[in-house]
């Protein structure tokens, strides 16, 4: 969705920039910098305020604010004018976005994209917000008259901006930097009030947990998936299978195309906003995995498929990186690519495949959907989502031949754009995602694609000459941007790698990463990761991010890598960091466990003996492969797989195969259970 050249306008600066946001408004009229020191520079020369605006490419009320406000000609006089104008694109600097954001939900009590911040030329916060139009309207302020109020104040009251600004930095500095609470102990009943928060929450009717709009947060119903198991909980276990087979039901999920949507509107999943996200898709992958895995329903198996084929279809570069996110507009309008109305339909279906298609997705001639566009509404449109799931077996094949003509058709439409950026977090996600595919599923499409975005990340993003992890690459270029969840995310995706394949090099990228993750951002003071390193330049904060929402937070997946990879390779000092890293944050989970669920799932981890399975055989031949899927389709969330080469513990490189056959050596308690390769056997002893 790059803009095309007005014929009359000369690009920005953001021309020269490889963001897909960030070329979105490279003509605009607006006098854009990027972060960096330019930007600062001209401020602190001028000595007036910065105007930081911070979204993504695929935020429709990004788009609106652009058209909106971003090419009026009079805002940018003004900006130009009386501002610093700098422009940033949050998934490319999430360190910038964290302690921007906070700063809004303080000033304002909430936040959201656009972010809009005004801030002293140090790049202290004063003032900032979300969505402004031009003019002010239904009670949104404008941002025209905003410009010019801010401009008065600063020129009349400088002084007490500054010291306003100084104060709520100093409230900041204070989120940022909670003191450990060593005193409380992380129990198992800390999981207990966790789980019994979580079900109060629980729809029963619609499944999800919390009112509309609703995200599908994935970490909160895994951890629920898991508690379930561990503590035998069927009830935990019913509301995810019931959360997830509505969801895959309703509109959220894409029924023609596979993949989700950010989040739906209203409780029942019907109505989404439209924009596709890596992170979503990943994480609900696992999901749909582990719900299959638990409940033996291949209908979860489908869905998960269904992603991954998303994925591979729609989603990847030619080398084997995976593109950050799809839009929710297309040609100026949300939602269209995936809209029907029935006279379309009619005309590209038989009629017996309409009916088939008119009643399992329960079309109408009104249409599921209201176009809120302006000033040309589309009428009559349909969601597709599943209203009448069972279908006569006659049905079936009507059903599938209607399928394949309307994905067919809809391959013709304006796609929404493509924010093809590759970013080493999210794509550690989705390696994690495909692994485990392969493992549960037996799905070797899953294994050539998590091995070609793994043998990408190396080569594209890893500098092993000083083990160094860039966050985001693009058209042949790498930023240097910094950041734990990089190193995190992408560690998490390699270890489950090699859990799935038992191939050495992927451990031993696995603890290069773990190593450099540790040394760049690990707190030995306090325990604890920070977001940032400590020589990151022009950041007035760092913080210690612990909020599992959309994503996970980096200290979640960085402390369970941790308690993996000690299992796997015997470090005890890993373990106990990562025990540091709970205890650290042992306030936030007892308090406030509903924004912890994946740092929970670690405090399960940390609490258990795992289950280590140590798998006697060559990596990649046939029999080991069997005996590795078998072993991953027992239901024991608090296990590791390993082999017998490489990095792992003394004690594992010592176990061989019986009688030239894999073997599985199952121990726990620092005892180890004969070796079997029987599928009952194991699963006696993985449950056990």
């Amino acid at each position: 969705m790059t803009q095309d050249a007005p014929s009359n306008r000369r690009p920005n600066r953001l021309a020269r920039e490889k963001s897909p946001y960030l070329l979105q408004h490279q003509f605009n009229p607006v006098d854009w910098f990027p972060w960096g020191e330019e930007a600062f520079l001209e401020a602190r020369t001028r000595q007036v305020p910065i105007f930081l605006s911070i979204g993504y490419s695929t935020c429709h009320w990004c788009h609106v604010m652009e058209r909106e406000t971003f090419e009026n000609e009079a805002v940018a006089a003004w900006l130009q004018e009386h501002f610093v104008a700098i422009k940033v694109d949050r998934e490319e600097r999430p360190d910038v976005d964290k302690i921007y954001m906070t700063a809004v939900q303080a000033i304002a009590g909430q936040g959201g994209w656009p972010l809009n911040v005004f801030l002293t030329p140090d790049l202290k916060p004063f003032y900032g917000g979300t969505y402004f139009p031009p003019q002010s309207r239904q009670g949104i302020p404008g941002f025209l008259p905003l410009l010019k109020q801010i401009h008065q104040v600063w020129q009349n009251k400088r002084p007490e901006i500054e010291a306003s600004a100084l104060e709520l930095h100093r409230r900041l500095a204070h989120l940022a930097k909670p003191e450990p609470l060593h005193e409380l102990e992380l129990t198992a009943s800390e999981l207990h009030h966790a789980a019994a928060e979580f079900k109060e929450e629980y729809d029963p009717q619609h499944g999800g947990f919390g009112p509309a709009p609703k995200f599908p947060r994935p970490s909160q119903p895994l951890f629920l998936l898991r508690y379930g198991q561990r503590f035998m909980d069927q009830d935990a276990v019913d509301m995810v299978l019931h959360t997830c087979e509505r969801m895959a039901a309703g509109g959220l999920h894409d029924q023609l195309g596979g993949g989700f949507a950010r989040y739906s509107v209203d409780e029942r999943w019907l109505v989404p906003h439209f924009e596709k996200m890596l992170y979503d898709n990943a994480q609900l992958a696992n999901l749909y995995l582990e719900a299959f895995r638990v409940s033996g329903q291949r209908e979860f198996a489908q869905v998960a498929r269904g992603i991954f084929r998303y994925l591979q279809r729609d989603m990847t570069h030619p080398e084997g990186g995976f593109y950050s996110a799809e839009d929710a507009d297309s040609e100026g309008k949300e939602g269209k690519f995936y809209l029907w109305d029935l006279a379309e339909l009619k005309t590209l279906l038989d009629p017996s495949e309409f009916q088939v298609v008119q009643h399992h997705y329960g079309l109408t001639e009104q249409g599921n959907f209201v176009d809120h566009s302006d000033p040309h509404p589309l009428p009559h449109q349909n969601i597709l989502s599943v209203v009448h799931p069972h279908l006569p077996a006659a049905d079936l094949p009507r059903l599938a031949s209607a399928r394949q003509k309307m994905l067919a058709a809809r391959s013709h439409r304006v796609r929404p754009h493509l924010d093809d950026k590759i970013l080493a977090s999210w794509n550690g996600l989705m390696l994690g995602a495909l692994s485990r595919g392969y493992a549960l599923l037996e799905d070797l499409a899953c294994r050539e694609a998590a091995a070609k975005n793994l043998a990408f990340l190396k080569a594209r993003l890893w500098d092993a000459g000083c083990r160094t992890l860039h966050h985001r690459w693009r058209d042949g270029e790498r930023d240097t941007t910094q950041l734990l969840d990089a190193y995190a995310f992408l560690a998490s995706g390699v270890l489950d790698f090699y859990e799935a394949t038992l191939e050495p090099e992927a451990l031993e990228f696995a603890v290069a990463l773990v190593e450099a993750m540790i040394a760049r951002f690990y707190d030995p003071a306090q325990g604890a990761f920070w977001q940032t390193p400590a020589d990151a330049s022009h950041l007035i904060l760092r913080f210690k991010e612990d909020y599992d929402g959309a994503e996970p937070s980096g200290n979640s997946v960085a402390a369970m890598v941790l308690l993996r990879l000690a299992a796997i390779t015997g470090r005890d000092d890993w373990r106990e960091m990562a025990g540091q890293t709970l205890r650290f944050f042992m306030l936030r989970i007892h308090k406030m466990p509903q924004a912890v669920p994946c740092l929970l799932e670690a405090v399960d981890f940390w609490l258990a003996s795992p289950h280590k399975v140590v798998v006697a055989g060559p990596p990649g031949r046939p029999d080991t492969c069997l005996l590795l899927h078998q072993i991953h389709r027992v239901g024991q969330p608090n296990k590791v797989v390993l082999g017998t080469a490489g990095p792992v513990e003394p004690s594992a490189r010592q176990m061989g195969m019986v009688n030239g056959e894999p073997v599985a050596h199952i121990c726990t308690n620092r005892a180890c259970h004969p070796p079997t390769r029987d599928p009952a056997e194991l699963k006696k002893l993985l449950r056990q």
